[in-house]
């Protein structure tokens, strides 16, 4: 199998893919005519890529059966196309959760503190105590607003606790109803120490929320932490924007979709809103470029370059990810964390055929079912104890009629019985 990476990867990614018996080439600088190229070139059978842009004219121009991002996220490769090719499409999820968590509070603790205007004074030759030891807020006993409760929600989550921080949460994913849905490992509950009931310390201290516009009214800090898709697409609009306090903190290091920037702009300048983002509309492709945006130019808000996963914990964990995604497919057909399968059926009914486990029968039943125009979306065939038996599982698009039913039986003495269930819409 023969594997291109065609983004920046770690050595230990490389050697493991080797030890798992594929070809590797390592291309990292590859982007849009130049990646097509190298995988017409290659014949590579799977695509590694971190944040490069995987399109369907790439798609066109090689025989890719898999493409794996190298990370979290996976709005950068064309999912649609992929799904129309029958190309898999696979991503590294939760393994770069702590990392952006730790960027997270850095974040927070810098729009607190005001610690790069503090280096960059000090850097100029500026001693400026007077202006930097007015009174920040602190942090204990603040809110934290927490939109997306994924791994990196949770991540975060844990370490404001610890921070003895209040929480106020919606998620996307349906953490929305009461703080039961709250995943029993959350707290660090420094409240233990002091003897205090756990339970009830997380009741008192997290609130979970039916809307975005509810986490931004009764927070301090708004952190975001949403996977990019139509769904979430501007979530953080200006109605949700305006519910912030004034002198709030905004926290994005997820994705640029899903923030109205230029509504967040608007509320640095009319209600002094501080904002630390990692991510940005219209990104430079490349690691180095010229890069401006307005919410940049603004006082009180700080920029990072879309390192969130960039830690050598987060890299060297996606890295060996990958090589067990790749592994996978390789020795099994199967594709650990995929993301293009359908998630749940179009077929209305299921067939159940028991047999002789022999040649010639599955092949039968299928050329009748091609015959009569039903198309089979997902079939199953397990096999018995001694191999001489097996049932088969055949879901199709609609219901076989009666006669049908009753040829298969009648033409292929190794068919014991033909049941048929209708599956739920």
């Amino acid at each position: 199998m023969k594997v291109l990476v065609a983004d920046k990867f770690e050595k230990s990614g490389i050697e493991g893919l080797k030890a798992a018996g594929c070809e590797v080439v390592y291309e990292p600088d590859l982007k849009d005519a130049a990646l097509a190229e190298a995988l017409g070139r290659t014949g590579a059978d799977v695509l590694v890529v971190r944040s490069t842009p995987v399109t369907e004219p790439m798609m066109d121009a090689g025989r890719l059966a898999l493409i794996v991002r190298a990370g979290a996220g996976y709005n950068t490769i064309d999912v649609q196309a992929a799904s129309r090719r029958g190309i898999y499409v696979s991503n590294c999820p939760g393994k770069n959760s702590v990392a952006v968590a730790e960027l997270t509070f850095g974040l927070m603790i810098a729009l607190d503190r005001r610690i790069p205007d503090n280096v960059a004074e000090l850097q100029r030759g500026k001693w400026n105590k007077k202006e930097y030891s007015k009174s920040a807020r602190g942090l204990a006993g603040s809110t934290l607003g927490i939109l997306g409760f994924g791994r990196i929600g949770q991540e975060v989550a844990k370490r404001a606790l610890g921070f003895q921080m209040n929480l106020v949460i919606w998620s996307e994913l349906g953490v929305r109803q009461n703080r039961d849905s709250i995943p029993v490992d959350l707290p660090l509950l420094l409240e233990m120490r002091r003897g205090q009931d756990a339970s009830r310390s997380i009741q008192e201290r997290v609130s979970v929320v039916n809307t975005p516009a509810e986490v931004a009214a009764r927070c301090d800090v708004l952190t975001i932490h949403l996977a990019a898709s139509p769904l979430t697409k501007n979530i953080v609009n200006a109605g949700v924007i305006d519910q912030l306090k004034p002198g709030a903190y905004v926290i994005n290091t997820a994705r640029a979709d899903v923030v109205d920037y230029d509504a967040l702009a608007r509320a640095v300048v009319e209600k002094g809103i501080r904002v630390a983002v990692d991510v940005y509309p219209g990104e430079p492709a490349s690691a180095t470029s010229d890069y401006a945006h307005p919410l940049l130019g603004l006082p009180g808000v700080y920029g990072t370059h879309h390192i969130g996963a960039s830690t050598n914990q987060a890299q060297e964990a996606i890295a060996e990810e990958t090589v067990r995604i790749v592994k996978a497919y390789k020795e099994t057909g199967r594709v650990p964390n995929v993301v293009n399968l359908a998630k749940k059926s179009p077929a209305t009914h299921s067939l159940i055929v028991r047999h002789r486990d022999q040649p010639g029968v599955l092949a039968s039943l299928f050329s009748k079912l091609a015959g009569a125009g039903i198309n089979v979306h997902e079939a199953e065939n397990l096999v018995f104890e001694t191999a001489e038996t097996a049932i088969a599982r055949i879901n199709v698009d609609r219901e076989p009629s009666a006669t049908l039913i009753d040829s298969f039986r009648a033409d292929c003495a190794a068919v014991f019985e033909v049941k048929i269930v209708a599956l739920a819409a």
